[in-house]
């Protein structure tokens, strides 16, 4: 199964008028990191830079001269997620940043069916909260003594291995539990599991040891509960 982790920085609050600055995405297969990401700066074309805003993430207008805007971008992003599952923190202002960026450039929206929020999975786990990103590292013994600003790579890798542990830890990519995930505004209950190999692997055994084992079978005699599997 493969999922994107994500995280957004932005201009200010409002997703009608302000404008992702920083976007970063961690690759995730069978619950594991490949080392795959996707992060760039942004620049908003002119929008300014709310002073709270910069107060959380430290980004200025003067970083973001030289970098790209997002319609530069649009098409290897969407490419980047293709087909996986989207997770984020407070999903609904990541995603609703990002589907304002890809309306304006006449993409289709994602749909919130494909997005898991780790907030509300950690509100229903820990219902007393704290749930903020900075809590549930110290929660689960994640070092996030790097973050000393908000920043959307890091704040991805980070969320990565909280959201590892908010489904079951490790286990969870090995297929020993049941989890709950929150996806599209519900909660969606799926099974742990490791995919199939693309290429089968060779069989080890040889035609001479699989008469060797017939033979065998066949001198147990007629109630060898061998003989049930033999074929």
């Amino acid at each position: 199964m493969r999922e994107i982790v994500f995280d957004t920085e932005t201009t200010g609050l409002d997703q009608r008028e302000d404008r992702i600055i920083e976007l970063g995405c961690i690759e995730l297969y069978n619950r594991f990191p490949t080392g795959r990401t996707f992060h760039h700066y942004i620049n908003p074309q002119g929008r300014s830079i709310h002073a709270e805003a910069q107060a959380v993430h430290g980004i200025t207008m003067a970083s973001l001269a030289d970098k790209p805007t997002f319609d530069r971008l649009a098409t290897e992003f969407v490419a980047f997620i293709e087909g996986a599952r989207l997770i984020a923190h407070n999903a609904n202002f990541d995603i609703g940043f990002v589907n304002a960026e890809l309306g304006r450039l006449g993409h289709a929206p994602i749909g919130i069916d494909r997005v898991v929020d780790t907030l509300a999975i950690a509100k229903r786990k820990h219902p007393m909260g704290p749930n903020s990103l900075d809590a549930l590292c110290k929660r689960y013994g994640i070092d996030n003594s790097r973050r000393t600003k908000h920043g959307a790579l890091l704040d991805s890798e980070l969320l990565a291995e909280v959201y590892i542990e908010l489904i079951g830890g490790r286990q969870a990519a090995l297929g020993l539990e049941v989890v709950e995930v929150a996806i599209g505004g519900g909660v969606l209950a799926a099974e742990g599991s490791v995919s199939r190999r693309p290429v089968p692997l060779s069989p080890r055994l040889s035609d001479a040891d699989l008469l060797a084992h017939a033979a065998m079978v066949a001198d147990l005699g007629e109630k060898a509960l061998w003989r049930k599997f033999a074929g």
